[in-house]
């Protein structure tokens, strides 16, 4: 089990939010319980604004601003809310299990959303 499960779901998104959590907690299951988190606690809008802000700031503080994808960012909590109103449980870990592709097949899901690899346009734009 993944080291950002030792914090409660509170404990875990104001660590977040304060750029108080460690960055080696911070995988990319992490990604996806933060989302879920604030889905459930401000729904998707104001979800997508307080992600895009604190993984931005996060990023900033912990490796060099340089790797924050807003596109990515967006489609990735658009993903996660899909999965969450069809979801049949009110916790975190059950959900992860219940929808495990969120976890081992993200990439995948993201490219059928988006049509073209997100990722791929990423690195073009950064060489450009």
């Amino acid at each position: 089990m993944e080291g950002h499960y030792q914090l409660s779901d509170t404990e875990f998104e104001a660590q977040f939010a304060d750029c108080n959590f460690s960055p080696t907690l911070f995988s990319h299951e992490a990604h996806v319980r933060l989302a879920w988190i604030q889905i459930n606690n401000y729904g998707i809008d104001k979800t997508i604004k307080n992600i895009c802000k604190q993984i931005q700031r996060f990023e900033a503080v912990y490796d060099d601003g340089t790797k924050f994808h807003k596109t990515l960012t967006v489609a990735a909590v658009k993903t996660v809310n899909h999965f969450l109103l069809k979801s049949e449980t009110d916790n975190f870990l059950d959900f992860i299990i219940e929808f495990p592709k969120l976890n081992n097949n993200f990439k995948d899901l993201i490219e059928c959303r988006y049509g073209f690899n997100v990722l791929l346009l990423k690195k073009l734009k950064k060489n450009t």
